[in-house]
């Protein structure tokens, strides 16, 4: 009997509506499925806590204490942001009467430099500064009312991440039975490398983060920006972010600088700092600590980071990474899924890196063709 042939446009007609239906869906049933996801990956963050505790009590008790102290840890660092946003808040005023002083000097500067006077320059800047930051007290405001909101809204996050926990046997031994029997060692194979990929991935994020809340704060006290601790950890929170949050991270102490110091000197302190500390993670930090079992394509990753903003805020961007490590594992163990392995990975491009080799040699033949 000869196969029925299906039109190719009959066939991307329907990977089209499936993946709308899918996005409608995920983004419908957000409320649902994040905090669930979310479950998962903190499961993996403490689950070296409860395994070690396991040993000595039975594991309803030790997913307990884990979950406990992750909670305690968690409310020990919300409250020290709290602390200190409240005093940051509260010299919003002068912060403001200092921004405005900057602004005065920048419109003598573009008025030697352009020509442009500056009673024509003044009452434009001076009301963005005074929306930025009457908008950023109000913002941090809401932005801890919408904290309190979410968290109210999630409590049932620490119910998951138990079950999770509890059930993580169960759910293993079902994903198996699922597989047809000469598939196991292949499936357990697999589950074992998400498994390892993903402890690390979240285990090495949390270290590297809190590297970055004391690299940062002391960074920014030796540069003499007041509130150096709230800017350093605010900074290193938000390279949970892949990419998107070293800049996002940078931007912020240097546009408190910029505004609220008398001289650009800060400010350039603060791009130096910034440049080191990407160096610093990029090549020792996460490299050592988080791991390099699974190389992402960069381009790929920051598209579905994009995406996964779109459809679920700032959750979705950080679940995309740990997403698209278990989609290219699944791909790469399965023989018709590797062409799409080998498109999320990095392998492919290693003749046209830079490395410290290819440096090295570069100098060599220069310096051969000089002598």
């Amino acid at each position: 009997m000869s196969r029925l042939k299906v039109p190719i446009s009959l066939r991307v007609t329907s990977i089209l509506l499936f993946l709308v239906l899918a996005g409608h869906v995920l983004i419908e049933a957000k409320q649902f499925f994040l905090p669930i996801c979310m479950a998962i990956l903190i499961a993996y963050l403490i689950f070296p806590i409860t395994s070690f505790f396991e040993r000595f009590i039975p594991r309803i008790f030790a997913n307990l204490l884990g979950i406990f102290l992750s909670i305690g840890i968690l409310w020990a660092i919300f409250y020290l942001i709290f602390l200190q946003m409240k005093i940051f808040v509260d010299d919003f005023p002068q912060m403001m009467r200092q921004a405005l002083s900057n602004v005065t000097n920048l419109e003598l500067y573009v008025e030697e430099l352009t020509g442009i006077q500056a009673n024509q320059q003044e009452s434009w800047m001076r009301d963005r500064v005074k929306d930025l930051f009457s908008s950023g007290s109000s913002f941090f405001k809401n932005t801890f009312r919408a904290t309190i909101g979410t968290v109210a809204n999630i409590g049932l996050m620490p119910v998951f991440v138990f079950f999770v926990l509890y059930y993580r046997n169960k759910f293993k031994e079902f994903i198996l039975r699922i597989v047809p029997q000469h598939a196991h060692d292949k499936a357990e194979f697999i589950l074992d490398d998400i498994s390892l990929v993903t402890k690390k991935y979240m285990g090495g994020l949390f270290i590297v983060v809190s590297i970055l809340c004391v690299t940062n704060s002391l960074g920014l006290y030796m540069i003499g920006l007041d509130h150096a601790i709230l800017l350093g950890v605010l900074s290193a929170l938000c390279n949970i972010l892949p990419y998107f949050g070293t800049l996002i991270g940078g931007a912020i102490p240097l546009l408190y600088a910029i505004l609220t110091k008398d001289s650009l000197s800060p400010a350039a302190g603060v791009i130096i700092l910034f440049i080191f500390i990407q160096f610093l993670e990029n090549n020792i930090l996460t490299p050592n600590i988080t791991g390099g079992n699974v190389r992402l394509n960069p381009f790929l990753t920051i598209l579905v980071i994009i995406v996964g903003g779109l459809v679920w805020g700032v959750g979705g961007m950080f679940l995309s990474v740990p997403v698209v490590a278990i989609i290219k594992i699944i791909c790469d163990h399965i023989d018709s899924l590797r062409p799409y392995g080998y498109l999320l990975g990095a392998e492919g491009t290693e003749e046209h890196a830079i490395t410290w080799n290819k440096i090295v040699n570069a100098f060599k033949k220069f310096k051969a063709q000089k002598d």
